[in-house]
């Protein structure tokens, strides 16, 4: 899943107003954030194995400490326990825990059999990235749903505050498209690891950036 985990960290905020939208994005990202240092210092696997699936031509050799339910579930504990001294901190750590969390589950529908329930556990996948366009109709609806439900709650400070927000949903659905109709193998598995930081690093430098120009709506959330 990509624009998929983008759209459940948009609609987060409709649930925890007080929830920064990079906050938002790096919980249910935490996992791919993770994931690249892991491969980067050899903890983690991934092959260039073109053909895996419609979508990617990647193989998720192994991926335990990033991706299995139990140690996301461990990470989400993780988010929980540090916002609870915060203010509003118990709803704010609770959604952010459980968009943690949520990663194995919108992977496990995309993937094939490769989500580990535990590090060394069985492995399961539903495999819709087999299914172009099953995969495109689920995660554009889900961005499209995800960015109404954080426009709803949120508004514009200022020009910034419209156009950054929107100038990103654009290119995140341009990436989609475009990676989904364009499945060329990177050159190495340290191209993969080295460009998945940069991307990390400017989307959630965006994220804030958009933050800072937009503020929560009152009394237009639950």
């Amino acid at each position: 899943m990509f624009i998929g985990h983008f759209a459940v960290g948009f609609a987060g905020k409709r649930v925890a107003p007080n929830a920064s939208l990079p906050a938002l994005f790096l919980a249910a990202l935490f996992a791919d954030v993770l994931w690249p240092l892991l491969v980067a210092v050899g903890a983690e696997q991934v092959r260039i194995a073109p053909g895996n699936t419609v979508i990617t031509p990647l193989e998720f050799a192994s991926y335990p400490w990033s991706h299995s339910l139990l140690m996301l579930i461990i990470w989400g504990g993780l988010f929980v326990a540090y916002y609870r001294a915060r203010p509003d901190g118990r709803r704010v750590g609770f959604v952010l825990g459980a968009l943690v969390v949520s990663h194995w589950v919108l992977d496990w529908i995309t993937h094939g059999p490769d989500m580990p329930l535990w590090p060394g556990g069985p492995k399961y996948g539903l495999g819709l990235w087999n299914n172009i366009t099953g995969t495109m109709i689920v995660e554009i609806a889900m961005l499209a749903v995800g960015v109404f439900l954080y426009a709803s709650v949120t508004k514009a400070r200022d020009g910034i505050g419209r156009w950054a927000f929107w100038t990103l949903i654009i290119l995140l659905f341009g990436a989609f498209v475009f990676d989904s109709i364009d499945a060329t193998p990177p050159p190495s598995v340290q191209a993969i690891w080295i460009s998945a930081l940069i991307a990390t690093a400017v989307t959630l430098a965006w994220a804030w950036w958009i933050d800072r120009h937009r503020e929560t709506v009152e009394d237009a959330t639950v």
